[in-house]
């Protein structure tokens, strides 16, 4: 998801700012802050099915090329973080695979930010390391939810969703996904019908 906020007229960039880091307004960085500080529960709108954590966090490849994000974090353009900052005026949220729900992704998302902006956070600092050939230590920062359970259980941990999407939206989403992962957890291949996959 590429990302910028316009006024009413549609005339002005407001995450622009010539003077700021990056060409970025503290507008902008409000916004960022909400999304990192809510992004173990985001993933779960972002990154709704099994296979979506199949992607993030994925091992290196043999070229190296491995650009999913796999820590909460903001960087200038490194595609190893949540948050890119490719040009002023503008960041990329690179959580979102194309299972998810353009609807629900969009209102989580605006709930997170304005939760940043409302709130005043601060993103803290910026990381331009490749996560997986230059990794942080251990515990420096927070990172990707592993499964899609973990990010279940931090959405279900995460009183913001609920209050701006509605418990029964919350509940029943979690109710879904989690009916989904235990289905799963308990798949049996038609080769080994007593053998429970371990994931």
């Amino acid at each position: 998801m590429h990302l910028s906020l316009w006024d009413m007229e549609g005339k002005t960039n407001l995450f622009h700012d010539d003077q700021g880091e990056l060409g970025l307004s503290a507008l902008a960085y409000h916004f960022i802050a909400g999304v990192l500080a809510h992004g173990e529960a985001l993933c779960a709108f972002t990154s709704p099915t099994v296979n979506s954590y199949r992607r993030l966090s994925a091992p290196v490849t043999l070229s190296g090329a491995t650009w999913s994000p796999s820590t909460l974090t903001y960087t200038r353009n490194n595609r190893t973080h949540v948050m890119r900052i490719p040009d002023s005026g503008r960041f990329e949220l690179r959580l979102a695979d194309g299972a998810a729900n353009p609807y629900l992704l969009t209102a989580a998302v605006i709930a997170a930010s304005l939760d940043g902006i409302v709130n005043k956070l601060e993103p803290g600092p910026r990381y331009d390391n490749n996560s997986y050939t230059d990794p942080l230590p251990k515990g420096t920062v927070k990172e990707v939810p592993q499964n899609l359970m973990l990010a279940l259980e931090a959405l279900d941990r995460d009183p913001l969703f609920r209050d701006r999407l509605g418990s029964d939206c919350v509940d029943a989403y979690l109710k879904l996904k989690s009916y989904e992962w235990q289905q799963f957890r308990h798949r049996v291949t038609p080769w080994e019908r007593e053998t429970t996959l371990d994931c």
